[in-house]
């Protein structure tokens, strides 16, 4: 009995040890902890300051303009067009967006902006336009730039993302879902501050619709052994299942939660240490530490 329950305590220690070597994030040095520190100090408007009740779309230029007038932050979704551009928008199929069928990927600029935001006359932003206003409006508060791949475009994509962030100069981090992406920053801008975005992607209603085996992998954030993020962008809902909290409550990964729905999740996140996508409703401009 002794050497079955010996066994067993072996076993179990080799698979948190192998565990926490797939998981662990990228060891903080000391100027990356000060970009931790100064991107804590802000609170981040999910896809900008939106309400699409009231006519200000998500990602669109009113959005932005709201949140950075409020002192905020804000979150949002960076892809490119097939001439090369980069556009603000959070769907790849735009058929929610704008009520017509068409992929952000197979289409140029010129196509994109004839297309109407959630029935508004707003349309798709250029990136460069949304990091033209915020240096005008709050050129010292932070983006969360989320880089959205679409048919392995990875490395296309974040390279001109990051030519673009280059030409601004504005302060940023970068994130994906995508490890791809990741790996790339790791590989290409280890200057970056980088984060993995992820879920419960193994909850019924929450797949990928990229087949089993890569739900399980990005629940589990095995990207992580080829990518060593800076922080870990786990879903708020799922952050404390144990692959998230091996990451960043015992492994030293960032937390930044996603979306946060109330003030009192807001602060929750905040008093685990983390940074705060907020969506719904208007906080104060200064985090609580």
């Amino acid at each position: 009995m002794r050497k079955i329950l010996k066994a067993g305590i072996l076993a179990g220690a080799g698979l948190l040890a192998a565990a926490c070597a797939v998981v662990a994030p990228r060891p903080l040095s000391p100027e990356r902890g000060r970009t931790w520190e100064y991107l804590r100090g802000f609170r981040y408007a999910h896809r900008g300051l939106h309400d699409n009740a009231a006519g200000v779309p998500e990602n669109s230029l009113p959005a932005f303009e709201l949140a950075a007038r409020h002192g905020f932050g804000s979150e949002l979704d960076v892809h490119l067009t097939s001439d090369g551009r980069l556009v603000v928008v959070h769907d790849s199929d735009l058929s929610r967006l704008t009520g017509e069928q068409g992929i952000v990927e197979d289409m140029t600029l010129e196509e994109l902006l004839e297309r109407h935001l959630l029935g508004t006359d707003e349309r798709i932003p250029l990136f460069s336009t949304v990091l033209d206003l915020y240096e005008h409006l709050a050129p010292e508060v932070p983006l969360i730039v989320e880089v959205k791949t679409n048919g392995g475009n990875h490395a296309e994509l974040t390279a001109a993302t990051m030519a673009e962030l280059d030409r601004h100069g504005h302060p940023y981090c970068v994130e994906s879902f995508d490890p791809l992406v990741v790996r790339w920053l790791r590989a290409n801008r280890s200057d970056v501050f980088r984060g993995q975005l992820a879920q419960d992607f193994m909850r019924e209603g929450a797949h990928s619709g990229k087949g089993m085996h890569v739900d399980l992998v990005l629940t589990l954030l095995a990207g992580n052994a080829a990518t060593r993020p800076d922080f870990v962008a786990y879903r708020w809902s799922d952050a404390t299942e144990p692959t998230p909290m091996l990451a960043t409550a015992v492994l030293g990964a960032r937390y930044v939660g996603w979306t946060l729905k109330s003030a009192e999740e807001l602060l929750a996140c905040e008093r685990r240490g983390g940074i705060g996508i907020f969506e719904g409703f208007v906080p104060d401009a200064t985090p609580t530490r």
